[in-house]
């Protein structure tokens, strides 16, 4: 385990071992969320209450799900840098940021669409929406930070440390449907209970999930390859992969 972690701290190992797994992801992502896509549109029955207004579920529950998780892996990678000086970890924190920021809006926007016949309003200042648009903020206020500084360590610290205040946030966008009376439902997926929705329903949502989470990954890896090349432009092993 030490070993594998040793590697992955070097550049050019890291930069192989991105080409190779990246293929199978892409190919994963595309499936997944193809058979999540015309499964979920075509083939689940409408729902008794909502109707067909409900199927925006299968775009707003998985970006929900990876703004989150995209910014602990965040913080994952920060503290990694923090405590052992992989400049690798500080380069993956830093190409995760856009495409959180980016499943943060999308689900912000999905579930304002989705308010208007659920809730009759798009938007509400309702705990869950609130932390929502606080971590938009925060994706934001790391990006800048980044962008503050004219080279990448200079402001690698600084952008650290921000990710590692902003991680707390992440509980409490988990936790405000329980801690405050909300308008928000609680959550879809839970690992102590079935979902309350019929296995037709809950079935292509989570293969969207899936799907997300491998389109994430695979663009991850694809852009951590980029941004490896880019920081390590001067090196011998790039300038021979350009000639």
């Amino acid at each position: 385990m030490w070993t594998f972690i040793h590697k992955l701290g070097s550049p050019k190992w890291c930069y192989s071992l991105c080409g190779r797994l990246q293929p199978g992801f892409w190919i994963a992502a595309l499936l997944l969320i193809a058979v999540g896509s015309v499964w979920s549109l075509a083939y689940s029955p409408p729902d008794y209450q909502m109707g067909n207004s409900y199927r925006i579920i299968y775009v707003h529950v998985p970006s929900a799900i990876l703004a989150q998780s995209v910014f602990v892996s965040m913080a994952i990678a920060s503290a990694v840098f923090l405590i052992w000086k992989i400049k690798i970890a500080d380069m993956a924190a830093t190409v995760m940021a856009p495409f959180g920021a980016a499943m943060t809006f999308l689900g912000l926007f999905s579930g304002s669409l989705w308010g208007v016949p659920t809730w009759g309003t798009w938007w509400t200042w309702d705990a869950r929406l609130t932390a929502m648009l606080i971590q938009l903020f925060l994706y934001i206020g790391v990006i800048a930070l980044r962008g503050a500084y004219g080279r990448n360590d200079q402001g690698a610290k600084a952008v650290a440390v921000l990710t590692l205040v902003g991680v707390v946030n992440i509980p409490i966008i988990k936790y405000s449907v329980v801690w405050w009376n909300t308008l928000h439902q609680p959550a879809t997926f839970t690992l102590t209970s079935r979902p309350a929705m019929p296995e037709s329903m809950w079935m292509p949502l989570l293969i969207m999930v899936l799907g997300f989470y491998c389109f994430f990954t695979a663009l991850t890896l694809y852009r951590l390859r980029n941004e490896i090349i880019r920081r390590e432009s001067r090196t011998r092993w790039v300038q021979a992969l350009a000639e």
